[in-house]
């Protein structure tokens, strides 16, 4: 990938391009510059300089692949942030899935029936999910060599896989009643007379009520930071990474928001962080005994099973052949509770959408619409169409016999 350094010398400032070429020896050529806005449109522009050179052959659907994870990783695709460590592993996990498929031609001869056998392929040997996201990927990194000049034409647009499917269950969202018994739960246990349980509450009961009060995901509110607890609720700007070994600034743009809490919510928050929560460098509001952030598994295992369990939210499974009990609902539940309380409010969409942290209207429609049906079904006024028209100017029924 290419490269930008600033030179001071006797002539001033200036900024050098270093980029990839294969003319040269060395693989690599150099462009100088006056201005570092000039050396970032002509770096922008040379990759696609490259994939252009006369002396290239064509392009390969790994080779594409390849620019693309640098891109994804130095750059960020389409002017978003670099991605993160971990979300550069599952990025590479599934380019070797398409590197895997037996493709027949360059990239820069692929048509649109191409892509559609590539897509059966990939629905014969994977899952429904995996597909779509592999499709998905494969259709960002062909964009990505349009945008750069490297491709005449986006020759994968429309070919997709759904990720909705008449099958698919909704989301499984707990009941207001549910949502009163896990709070009841969590007030118990805080003040258990076993001192050990009190105290482990202390911190699990804000979290709890944070959860519900929120519709936060619990990599947001597990590294939430003391700085972000405002007077009326919290900002949210960053996320525990999805390995869970780091912080990180949030997926998207979008999840970056504000929510307002209830004032009781507020006030426990933050007397749990600023009189209990022992001081850490990370600025969290609820940290582990070492400073560090909690891990999600040990939340969902040792703080959110054990108020289900207190709160009698469980249900017999059979696991490795014997009948056990476990929770009703998981931690990322609270966050679907949130959403149908904004929608039995009445909330307006586009807010729903924002408070959510959705990049896409289209995403809360496809995990809610269910919810959004019923609660309009139950307020609008049920009149039938030949009910509306029941009397004509005369005052006689329209479907009255002759």
């Amino acid at each position: 990938m290419s490269d930008i350094r600033k030179r001071v010398g006797k002539k001033g400032t200036t900024y050098q391009v270093r980029y990839p070429s294969k003319k040269t020896k060395s693989g690599y050529a150099f462009s100088t510059f006056n201005t570092l806005k000039e050396a970032r449109a002509f770096r922008e522009n040379s990759i696609a300089r490259e994939l252009l050179d006369e002396s290239d052959q064509p392009l390969s659907v790994s080779e594409g692949l390849q620019i693309w994870l640098d891109v994804c990783e130095k750059e960020g695709r389409g002017g978003r942030s670099p991605v993160t460590s971990y979300t550069l592993k599952t990025y590479i996990y599934r380019a070797a899935i398409i590197t895997a498929y037996e493709w027949t031609k360059p990239l820069n001869e692929l048509t649109a029936p191409d892509v559609v056998e590539f897509r059966s392929w990939l629905l014969q040997n994977y899952s429904r999910d995996q597909s779509r996201k592999v499709l998905s990927y494969f259709h960002s990194m062909v964009l990505e060599l349009v945008n750069r000049g490297a491709l005449k034409h986006d020759f994968a647009a429309g070919v997709r896989v759904s990720g909705a499917s008449r099958y698919d269950e909704p989301v499984r969202i707990p009941t207001e009643h549910d949502i009163q018994e896990l709070l009841a739960a969590a007030d118990r246990l805080a003040n258990a007379k076993n001192a050990q349980i009190a105290k482990t509450w202390e911190r699990y009961r804000p979290m709890l009520y944070l959860a519900v009060d929120s519709g936060m995901r619990p990599q947001e509110y597990l590294v939430l930071s003391q700085s972000n607890v405002m007077d009326r609720g919290v900002k949210i700007d960053r996320a525990l990474d999805a390995g869970g070994k780091e912080i990180s600034v949030t997926k998207t743009l979008a999840s970056r928001r504000f929510i307002d809490l209830s004032p009781d919510t507020v006030e426990m928050v933050r007397h749990y962080a600023e009189n209990i929560a022992p001081k850490n460098d990370y600025d969290l509001v609820f940290p582990t005994a070492n400073g560090r952030w909690q891990s999600s598994n040990n939340w969902r295992r040792r703080g959110f099973l054990t108020a289900c369990i207190e709160a009698g939210l469980v249900e017999n499974a059979e696991i490795d052949g014997k009948t056990v009990e476990v929770p009703k609902f998981k931690p990322y539940d609270l966050r679907h509770f949130y959403a149908s309380m904004l929608i039995e409010n009445r909330v307006n969409l586009k807010r729903i959408q924002k408070l959510m942290g959705h990049s896409d209207i289209q995403t809360t429609l496809n995990i809610y619409g269910h919810v959004i049906e019923r609660v309009e079904w139950e307020v609008e006024e049920q009149t039938h169409l030949i009910a509306s028209l029941s009397k004509n100017r005369c005052g006689k029924s329209v479907a009255s016999p002759l």
